[in-house]
């Protein structure tokens, strides 16, 4: 997504905002499944209709933005990123009321132009809102003063070309995936401290490696962009996480392997899984 496209979906959200029957707080939605219960949204808009309001944003992020109740909250960054940055806008008004950069990077990671250095997108649980940047940063923000709780830069993996994968809550876990390069491995994270509670590596073989042991390509087939999710099966919560050539399941407050769904000719994973009260359907990436 574009930024001049951005600036258009953002009045359109807050349209359907007062009917909504609960904050749209994460990537994809309340039940991470892309579903709203909100009735009476409006189905056209133009330049001059349709439209309360359009704020320009500064720089530029492919993240979605997040609702927590009157307020709009998202992430953008410079071009070069090396400063990355967190928003708040009044979905009554358009006013910007929080514009703060979080981590300025002197030496950022190479981002593909199809990507951006803010496409990660936040998650609320009501009271803080979490916003990554992959491997430049991490942060919780209150979002009654809007004070910073904590942040964290030490967890780290080469994106490659760019972060994609957004952070999910799960009780008092905030639980990312870093499938990098070099690194892959999932981790979660005191949603109060930012403490981590458990990381777990991803455990395929990629059978990626040339004649002198160095994976080809440099690492480029062990990448993915995907987000996790957390269903029940049987009454126990599962995180079902896609990395490259794989579909895991683990235990959400453990970070146990619980079991794995291996796709060999795929790579890249970069979505949510979609599941029913009986399947899971994901997109296992490129071939």
């Amino acid at each position: 997504m574009n930024l001049p496209i951005r600036l258009l979906i953002l009045p359109i959200l807050v349209a359907g905002m007062e009917r909504a029957s609960a904050d749209w707080n994460q990537f994809r939605g309340p039940e991470g499944q892309g579903v709203s219960r909100a009735r009476d949204l409006p189905l056209s808009w133009s330049e001059d209709s349709g439209v309360r309001w359009k704020r320009s944003v500064h720089g530029r992020g492919w993240s979605s933005p997040v609702v927590a109740g009157e307020e709009i909250w998202l992430t953008t960054a410079t071009v070069d990123g090396r400063e990355l940055s967190a928003l708040a806008v009044d979905g009554r008004t358009g006013e910007i009321l929080f514009d703060r950069v979080l981590f300025r990077v002197e030496e950022p990671q190479f981002a593909h132009k199809f990507n951006s250095y803010a496409s990660p997108t936040p998650v609320h649980d009501g009271e803080h809102v979490y916003l990554t940047f992959g491997a430049e940063g991490t942060a919780c923000i209150r979002l009654s003063d809007r004070e910073i709780l904590w942040s964290r830069t030490d967890i780290r993996c080469n994106h490659f070309r760019g972060a994609g994968s957004s952070p999910i809550l799960f009780g008092d876990l905030l639980v990312m995936h870093y499938d990098g390069s070099d690194r892959q491995f999932v981790t979660a994270l005191d949603k109060a401290t930012g403490r981590t509670v458990w990381r777990t590596r991803r455990s395929i073989d990629f059978r990626d490696l040339d004649e002198h042991g160095r994976p080809r390509m440099d690492g480029d087939l062990r990448k993915a962009f995907a987000t996790p999710h957390v269903a029940f099966f049987d009454g126990m919560p599962h995180l079902l996480s896609i990395g490259s050539k794989s579909l895991y399941a683990y235990d959400p407050l453990s970070g146990r392997e619980l079991w794995r769904v291996e796709s060999r000719i795929s790579h890249s994973g970069s979505t949510r899984p979609t599941v029913d009260s009986e399947r899971i359907y994901y997109c296992t990436g490129f071939p």
